[in-house]
């Protein structure tokens, strides 16, 4: 069986780069969001899990969740909803997974990549470090450098791209 046509929007950025923000306007226009970070908040009651809880812990719960999501957009799609995915999706085969389980449900796929210089990020996480709530995950100086080390930006993917060049 597949899907009523619907539109699944992948976002894909760094920490700070604005994809929550982005989404959350999906939202208002009816979109369903499938976040990692809100399904861990309502699960832990913390943004700090990943540093309170054992990495291997934390990870496996990820996973778990991620897993969980993924059945869920599926079931989404089946009924003819449009989903924002509100991840990272920091590597490409992870871009590639999602966009061939979209398009084999009968759906359609948008990447939108946000993207912001360093120090906006360094600007906005400063701002979101000091602030509570299932939006607000943690992400210092070092992981942030993790993040930036290892982030593949999305060239000739198919991706929207919107530079957040302030804020």
């Amino acid at each position: 069986m597949t899907g009523q046509s619907g539109t699944v929007v992948l976002m894909c950025g760094l920490p700070g780069a604005g994809k929550t923000t982005y989404a959350l306007g999906l939202v208002r226009r009816g979109y369903v969001r499938l976040s990692i970070d809100e399904a861990l908040w309502r699960r832990l009651g913390r943004r700090d899990a990943g540093r309170v809880l054992a990495p291997g812990v934390f990870d496996r719960l990820k996973e778990e969740v991620r897993r969980e999501q993924r059945r869920e957009l599926v079931d989404l799609m089946l009924a003819g909803r449009d989903v924002v995915v509100d991840y990272t999706f920091w590597s490409r085969a992870a871009r590639e997974d999602y966009k061939a389980l979209v398009e084999r449900h009968g759906c359609r796929w948008e990447l939108v990549h946000l993207k912001a210089d360093r120090r906006t990020l360094e600007r906005r996480l400063e701002r979101r470090n000091g602030q509570d709530g299932a939006n607000a995950v943690t992400v210092d100086r070092v992981l942030l450098e993790r993040y930036l080390g290892q982030f593949e930006e999305p060239v000739g993917e198919g991706e929207r791209v919107i530079a957040q060049l302030a804020g």
